[in-house]
């Protein structure tokens, strides 16, 4: 058995089922819901508790009425209706305020009236008129809503009220803009002045514009008004004070020192970065510095204080990169995973995308902790933390993701690219080029055992010295030089190994046979030495040194532009195809480097050489041939890619002879958004004109569109370099971040917040963006005010 509360009208509303069998039977759509308030009940109406049970509807009263069988499934279905009419109706609209007038709402739900101000929906009020013979059609111009501010409008009477009067329904207020709405539009300008000029309505507006307020007559007072100042002044000095340990709080966050000591008290000889920093500077300004002798209530001193500072920048951060972002056309991410020093595992997120300056931008926005590294749990997270910046009718802004390569990332099926295309259709996934090669140069070590060999002994160079003084202190009198560690996965580490030994092999030799021959050091070291000089005078191993030599300055110049946060496809592409010809360029000259070092060989290096110089040749040539190999194959730009492609300025003249037809198709496959036919026409008004083949990059072309306004003549074009500019060819940012966090979280420091983290991780990568907001210190007291109540005053008063 159900009970609800109903409203019958006695005269209009109930109406006889005459077909029904029963005379006094009732349908269940003659019964209108009511809310159980009685405020506003309609004459004529009383409010009956009806049982509805499965079968019949029984009205009390003693009437002996029957409803015919309602299901309660339907006056619910209604109810829930009518409660969503009931939301979605603006609570500031002439509807809702007739409804429910003024008076009887909430202190806060006159508040927030006030505060909305009049509704000013869009309105069709047409009205045919004629003058001396001429017929013609007057219509309501919006613009009156911006003339007159106290003019509201209502869509269901189609006809304008004053909304100040509309509120208040002060006794002799004119009935036409309370009750039926104004519709002539002949004498509206003459009605409209006359009523503003009315006594009533300027009553009826200054109460509405004095509510929630302090009286007048307080107001007027004198000693009012001096507590007033009084209260300002205070709060200028609170808010000064307040912006200098902001000041040092910035400071200390983006240089990612320790936040507190581990004794802040007044008597502490160690009191921390902060409290000494706070100190330092209230020696340079006087109203900090009597503050801090003389405050008994706020001194802004407290560890809860600096994290809240901290959470109110991270909060304005956020806000301005999410607005950055919504102004952008493309969008596009930056993942990657790493262990904390907590064993925490952290997910990095990194959002690229071209300002309003038409700058390419990348935003650290946060580390998301993660329960394990699986890709339905790094899935999970990150479409969690996307829906918070994309909104779902701006999804389609996600052009590409891209990651490090691992399983969990690049998976075909069930990879977290794949999972979150399936949400960001236009995703693309991009493997990070830095990443890939890396994985090139493992390919020369792992399928060649001669090069595996190779680098293991160069490894062993540094790792005799590592540890040990005595062995370093030899080093650093006889070579003057430190040996760096070596690396499987980081091949700039193994390019500045090889290219020392290069450099100081021969006083490396001498380092080893002074160690060696010293008397100094115990059997083991000994030993050990001697096999690095019988190395460091091996042939094979001289010829793998000299090769490699030249191999890695390629690999260098290579990772050095593939590490700048500016690069995009067209970029890459350039680089990459300068890279693969340096190698070639080796590859053909190995004849003649084979034979010059044979001729430079010693004879006893000869007599123990275990290659001949066909096999040195052969193994170099082994080598080049599979670096390049799997550059073409891991570097070949395909799918969404091969966008690059159209415009490599170099294949411009080309591109004007025949058209890339193909790569055009590919690319409109890949992003839809764009249209074909324009595209393909501007294209080809670039390739004809000599002087775009001057271009050096995507960027460059994209400025030079900017900076001469030509974005719509070349509107396809530019979304198309936006798309490329946009679009990252490598995850190095996110290397740079885990960077950060290293410094940040430290073993000292493994038990902050997840939220302190992203705090201090966000104020010091993105501490330019800071200085770029003028206003930053006055937003961070704003937001800082506004989350307790405060015992120190930083609101003014009017």
């Amino acid at each position: 058995m159900h009970f609800v509360q109903v409203q019958v009208p006695y005269n209009d509303v109930i109406r006889r089922n005459r077909t029904s069998s029963r005379s006094d039977s009732y349908t269940s759509s003659d019964l209108t819901e009511h809310r159980p308030s009685t405020a506003g009940v309609p004459a004529q109406t009383e409010l009956w508790t009806c049982s509805i049970s499965q079968r019949t509807i029984g009205i009390p009263h003693g009437l002996g009425l029957k409803l015919h069988p309602v299901e309660s499934q339907e006056l619910e279905t209604h109810r829930t209706e009518r409660e969503r009419e009931m939301a979605q109706e603006k609570i500031n609209s002439v509807k809702s305020l007739k409804a429910t007038p003024f008076e009887r709402r909430t202190y806060q739900e006159k508040l927030e009236v006030k505060a909305l101000g009049p509704d000013k929906p869009n309105i069709n009020i047409n009205q045919l008129s004629n003058d001396k013979g001429r017929r013609y059609t007057r219509s309501f111009s919006r613009t009156w809503f911006s003339k007159k501010s106290w003019l509201t409008a209502c869509t269901e009477a189609n006809a304008l009220f004053c909304f100040p009067c509309l509120v208040f329904q002060t006794s002799g207020s004119d009935q036409a803009w309370i009750k039926t709405g104004i519709t002539d539009l002949q004498h509206f300008s003459e009605r409209a002045k006359k009523h503003e000029q009315s006594g009533i309505h300027m009553e009826n507006a200054l109460q509405l514009a004095m509510f929630g307020k302090i009286k007048i007559s307080s107001q007027l007072d004198e000693g009012y008004m001096v507590g007033i100042r009084k209260h300002n002044e205070e709060v200028d000095k609170n808010r000064h004070i307040l912006s200098k340990i902001i000041d040092c709080v910035k400071f200390y966050s983006a240089f990612e020192l320790a936040l507190h000591g581990h004794d802040e008290s007044e008597s502490s000889e160690n009191p921390g970065v902060f409290r000494g920093l706070v100190d330092f500077v209230a020696s340079l300004d006087a109203v900090l510095h009597q503050h801090l002798q003389n405050a008994t209530v706020f001194k802004g001193m407290s560890k809860t204080v600096q994290n809240e500072l901290l959470d109110c920048m991270l909060s304005i951060l956020r806000e301005c990169i999410l607005e950055e972002i919504r102004s952008a056309d493309f969008v596009s991410i930056q993942v990657d995973e790493r262990m904390d020093i907590s064993t925490q595992c952290q997910l990095v997120l990194v959002i690229r995308y071209i300002d309003k300056a038409h700058h390419v931008q990348e935003r650290f926005f946060e580390f998301i902790p993660l329960q394990s590294a699986t890709a339905d749990s790094i899935t999970t997270a990150l479409l969690d933390s996307l829906s918070s910046i994309f909104p779902d009718d701006q999804r389609s802004k996600l052009i590409s993701q891209a990651y490090d390569g691992a399983s969990v990332m690049r998976g075909a099926t069930g990879g977290v690219p794949k999972k979150i295309k399936e949400v960001y259709v236009n995703a693309h996934y991009v493997h990070c080029y830095a990443h890939q090669l890396n994985l090139i140069m493992q390919q020369v070590t792992s399928h060649i055992p001669r090069v595996s060999h190779f680098f293991s002994d160069l490894a062993g160079l540094s790792g005799f010295f590592l540890r040990s003084p005595k062995r370093t202190c030899v080093l650093d009198r006889v070579v003057a030089h430190r040996l760096p560690g070596a690396s499987t996965v980081k091949w700039n580490f193994n390019s500045q190994n090889v290219s020392t030994v290069f450099e100081h092999k021969e006083d490396l030799l001498q380092c080893f046979e002074t160690i060696r021959d010293s008397g100094e050091f115990d059997p083991t070291t000994v030993r050990e030495a001697g096999g690095f000089v019988r190395l460091l005078e091996d042939d094979c191993f001289s010829f793998f040194l000299k090769l490699f030599h030249h191999i890695m300055s390629q690999v260098d110049i290579l990772y050095s532009q593939l590490q700048k946060r500016t690069i995009n496809s067209v970029f890459v592409q350039k680089v990459m195809q300068q890279f693969t010809d340096g190698i070639q360029k080796i590859r053909d000259s190995l004849p003649v480097f084979c034979e010059e070092h044979c001729g430079s060989v010693s004879q006893l290096a000869k007599r123990c050489r275990t290659l001949g110089p066909g096999d040195l040749e052969r193994i170099a040539t082994e080598i080049c041939d599979t670096i390049l190999e799997h550059s073409n194959q891991r570097f070949a730009f395909t799918n969404h890619l091969v966008s690059a492609t159209l415009l490599h300025a170099d294949r411009f003249l080309e591109y004007h002879r025949q058209f890339p037809d193909a790569a055009l198709n590919t690319i409109i496959e890949a992003y839809p958004l764009l249209n074909k036919n324009k595209l393909k026409t501007e294209l080809a008004l670039i390739y004809s004109n000599a002087g775009f083949r001057r271009c050096s990059g995507a960027v460059a072309l994209y400025q030079f569109f900017m900076r001469n306004d030509l974005q719509d003549i070349f509107s396809e074009t530019v979304a198309l370099l936006k798309i490329l500019i946009t679009t990252p060819m490598t995850t190095a940012e996110s290397e740079r971040c885990f960077s950060t966090l290293k410094r940040i979280k430290t073993f000292l420091r493994n038990t902050m917040s997840q939220d302190h983290l992203n705090a201090l991780a966000m104020v010091s990568m993105e501490k330019n963006l800071i200085k770029t907001i003028p206003d930053f210190n006055h937003r961070v007291i704003e937001k800082f005010a506004s989350l307790n109540d405060r015992l120190a005053t930083f609101m003014y008063k009017k």
